[in-house]
C-alpha cells in the first residue's frame, strides 16, 4: 500500500514556523535588553563622572539624559548617594540609575506583568 504524502511537508512547517519565530523573537529581545543595559552602564559612568568633578544634582542628571541614547532619557530614575551639602574632596560618591525594560515577546511580556526595572550603580572619589 503506497500512501500519498503531498500536505505533508506544509504541515510540518505550520507547526513549526510558530515555535522558530518565537525563538528569533526571543534572540532580538534579548539582544536589546542587553543594548539597553550596556546603554544604562554607560549613562551611570558619564553621570557619575560629572559628580565625582563636583557637579551638581541638575548637571548629574542631564549628563545621564545625554548618555542614554536607546530609549526615553526622561523615564530614567537618577539617585546620586550624596546630598549637595556632603560632598567633599575625598569622598566617594555612588550614582544609581534605573530605567524601565519592557520586552518584546509575548510570552515573556505575559511572564511580567510590569516593566523589568534595570539597575545600575557606579562610584567614583570626588577631586
Amino acid at each position: 500500500m503506497i500512501h500519498e504524502e503531498k500536505g505533508q511537508s506544509i504541515v510540518e512547517f505550520v507547526l513549526v514556523i510558530p515555535i522558530l519565530l518565537l525563538l528569533l523573537i526571543g534572540i532580538v529581545d534579548i539582544g536589546r535588553l542587553t543594548f539597553v543595559y550596556a546603554s544604562l552602564h554607560f549613562a551611570g559612568q558619564e553621570s557619575v563622572r560629572v559628580a565625582g568633578l563636583g557637579g551638581t544634582d541638575e548637571k548629574i542628571t542631564n549628563r545621564a539624559y545625554e548618555s542614554f541614547f536607546v530609549g526615553d532619557p526622561t523615564e530614567l530614575n537618577i539617585n546620586p548617594s550624596l546630598l549637595p551639602g556632603e560632598r567633599k574632596s575625598g569622598e566617594y560618591i555612588t550614582v544609581t540609575l534605573e530605567y524601565p525594560y519592557t520586552p518584546l515577546t509575548p510570552f515573556v511580556s505575559s511572564l511580567f506583568s510590569e516593566p523589568i526595572n534595570l539597575t545600575v550603580d557606579s562610584t567614583i572619589r570626588i577631586e
